[in-house]
């Protein structure tokens, strides 16, 4: 003979499963934290140290990156020049990347990343042959702008993401924030 539970006995199980389960993957969230946050300052350290040729992983990343790169201003400064932060809005949530620019303000380097793009359309912004299109364009008297057939020959010019629109926009528009907070730079450089 089966045994029949109350509506009681169910509601009161159920109600002690959630709380001992949310109990659990708290003190999982809480005790990987730290680990995350170290992963995360690796990571976003390999980005930075991309732009500038130096290849890292997640495990000397601190040391080549103390080895390279001084920070001052909110501004990572290297042998050669200032690596610019970006952080924007693409389709479908943030978007950032790193822009190295010698003294003459020419990108040497690049890396882009996304939260969630669409893979194969604004998602190739993370891509190493997204990120080369910027290699010689220049920040200098105007920001780097994304554009449909892009005039190769123009310093400020580099093809937009083929079905990537939202992305593409996104990417001018951080690129045009980063452009004015460095040219603030400069000009407070020199006077």
């Amino acid at each position: 003979m089966a045994k029949s539970f109350s509506n009681r006995y169910i509601f009161i199980y159920s109600a002690v499963l959630v709380v001992v389960a949310a109990l659990i993957l708290t003190v999982v969230a809480v005790s990987l934290k730290p680990a995350q946050e170290k992963n995360q300052q690796a990571e976003t350290k390999q980005m930075i140290l991309k732009t500038i040729g130096v290849e890292a992983t997640r495990e000397n990343a601190a040391e080549l990156y103390a080895k390279h790169i001084t920070e001052a201003d909110g501004y990572y400064r290297f042998d050669g020049g200032i690596v610019l932060p970006l952080k924007g809005t693409g389709l479908w949530g943030p978007i950032w990347g790193y822009l190295a620019l010698d003294r003459e303000s020419t990108v040497v380097g690049a890396v882009f990343d996304h939260k969630g793009e669409t893979p194969g359309l604004g998602g190739e912004i993370a891509t190493d042959k997204f990120a080369a299109r910027f290699i010689g364009k220049r920040m200098d008297t105007q920001a780097i702008h994304l554009a449909k057939n892009a005039d190769h020959s123009n310093p400020y010019e580099v093809d937009a993401i083929s079905g990537g629109t939202m992305t593409s926009n996104g990417v001018t528009a951080m690129l045009a924030k980063a452009y004015d907070d460095y040219s603030n730079l400069r000009k407070e450089a020199t006077e």
